[in-house]
């Protein structure tokens, strides 16, 4: 059963927060001060913060920076995830992840069409990994940053979270690079060992 494990230490971690619009500026930027405030109140750190309008190369280059910054564990960015012509953050994405984390997207729009039904088809956030560090991509809607941060991000970017966290995964992240290592177990390893689902991975 999902649950804060009250044992466990919390561990704060640094997230940088990119808004794509081709409109908004930092005096209006809705969606990230709503998700910067939440990330504060969660006991992480605001890493860096940005606004940069859509276009995919300058997107890709803020990703970037922040992917080699040891200051920054996580990216999230608000904007440019529908199917407009004007939409490239997953475009940008593409350009930057080695690993996209599948469940991250699909389980925003479980969550969202609760709320607004089919027209949660429309949006095409997303998560996944590059050299160590998580990204995530969400909506520009202030209402769809607080629902990916209140009923997702929050829980998975707590180390307490139980059976599994993203936390706990970090210093695994780059374990491909490391030479002469054998095959690690999987981060909730009781749950892997004993549920039926590891067969999923046969």
């Amino acid at each position: 059963m999902a649950r804060i494990d009250e044992s466990r230490a919390f561990i704060p971690v640094s997230i940088a927060v990119l808004t794509v619009s081709d409109t908004r500026t930092h005096e209006t930027d809705t969606s990230g001060d709503a998700l910067a405030e939440r990330i504060a109140r969660a006991g992480h750190r605001v890493a860096a913060r940005a606004v940069e309008r859509d276009d995919a190369g300058r997107i890709e280059a803020v990703l970037r920076g922040w992917i080699a910054d040891p200051g920054v564990d996580v990216v999230i960015t608000t904007g440019g995830t529908g199917i407009t012509g004007r939409d490239v953050t997953p475009e940008a994405f593409d350009r930057v992840l080695e690993k996209r984390i599948e469940g991250f997207g699909e389980l925003f729009r479980m969550l969202s069409y609760r709320k607004i039904g089919t027209s949660t088809m429309q949006s095409r956030a997303l998560g996944g990994v590059a050299a160590g560090t998580y990204l995530f991509a969400l909506p520009g809607s202030p209402g769809a940053v607080k629902d990916a941060w209140d009923d997702i991000l929050v829980w998975q970017l707590d180390a307490r979270h139980r059976p599994c966290n993203l936390v706990e995964l970090m210093p695994r992240l780059q374990e491909h690079l490391k030479i002469g290592g054998g095959v690690a177990e999987a981060c909730c390893p009781t749950l892997v060992r004993d549920s039926p689902a590891n067969r999923y991975d046969a």
